[in-house]
Order: structure tokens, then sequence, then C-alpha cells
């Protein structure tokens, strides 16, 4: 599997309060994030995937969703994540 509870407890631990916080956005987005990455190297060598495509389209909703959130909530923590997770907007 390409992501196992380390990688999971690394990017809670870099994005989140710590690694068992896991409900943060902060921490959820670059959990999207991460796997949004993977699924993109894995269609542009599988291009007729589509319920993988599927699967990308609606990850990118929920991290949208969850920008959104927070950019009413906080826009300084948003303008961090997108920083440090290299995401334009």
């Amino acid at each position: 599997m390409y992501l196992d509870q380390k990688e999971k407890e690394e990017i809670f631990a870099k994005h989140g309060k710590n690694s068992k916080d896991t409900g943060t956005a902060e921490g959820q987005i670059a959990l999207f994030t991460y796997r949004i990455n993977h699924l993109t190297e894995h269609l542009k060598k599988n291009r007729k995937d589509y319920n993988t495509e599927r699967s990308l389209v609606k990850l990118v909703g929920k991290r949208r969703s969850l920008l959104d959130y927070l950019i009413k909530k906080d826009i300084l923590r948003y303008r961090a994540i997108i920083k440090e997770l290299g995401l334009r907007k």
C-alpha cells in the first residue's frame, strides 16, 4: 500500500498539531494533497482507469471544500497551508 500508518503520522505531525490530531483542516488538506499526487502519477501511466479518475475528482473536491472552509475561518492559516504545500490559487 502506498500510504501506511507511519507516513500518515508524519503528515499529521508536520501539518497538524501533533501526529494523533487528525481532525485539523491543515492535516486533512495535506493528506488529500499526498493522495492526489499519488493518483495523478498513477493516471499518467494508466490513462483509461476511469474509476481512479473519478476518485481523484472527488478528492480534489473535498480538498477544495476544506480550503474554502479555511478561507472563511482563518485566512492566515489558509495562506500558510497553501504556501507550505505549494498549491496555487
